[in-house]
């Protein structure tokens, strides 16, 4: 996917950007590096440094919190437009999880480095990942509450 405008849809689509400006979403587009994944892989495993955040373009990917490899049991299974490991970009701590490719997958990454430059240049992207962040949240809270 190296169209620019596609990226920015993409991005626009995924949870933890929905809330951010379009031309803010623009500079975080340039920043992206595409990355296949083939099934049976691991994208990270737990207790990896967390250095970069994914989007996923297509395929599925099952995040794990076992500790043990053979034993894949996902808590959530996530497909296109999804993200995964962005807590790490944020709190600086490792994996919580592991990310498995269940299918041939398609990745879009953003390192933590480019991310926080691009946070440090244009605050507004901060507030947009952070409303988005918070809906995610409030959302978790509801499903709990409803359990």
């Amino acid at each position: 996917m190296s169209d620019l405008f596609e990226r920015i849809l993409l991005l626009k689509q995924a949870p933890i950007f929905s809330k951010v400006s379009t031309e803010d979403l623009r500079v975080v587009a340039h920043e992206l590096e595409e990355e296949a994944c083939f099934i049976g892989e691991r994208v990270f495993d737990i207790n990896d440094p967390s250095d970069r955040m994914y989007i996923i373009e297509y395929g599925k990917i099952g995040i794990s919190l076992e500790t043990n490899p053979g034993k894949k049991e996902f808590i959530v299974e996530l497909g296109a437009k999804e993200c995964f490991g962005e807590m790490g970009m944020f709190d600086d701590k490792p994996r919580s999880a592991t990310a498995y490719v269940m299918e041939d997958s398609g990745l879009l990454a953003l390192e933590k480095s480019k991310l926080r430059a691009l946070i440090i240049n244009y605050p507004e992207l901060s507030l947009g990942i952070m409303g988005s962040i918070s809906s995610r949240l409030r959302d978790a809270n509801l499903r709990l509450k409803k359990n």
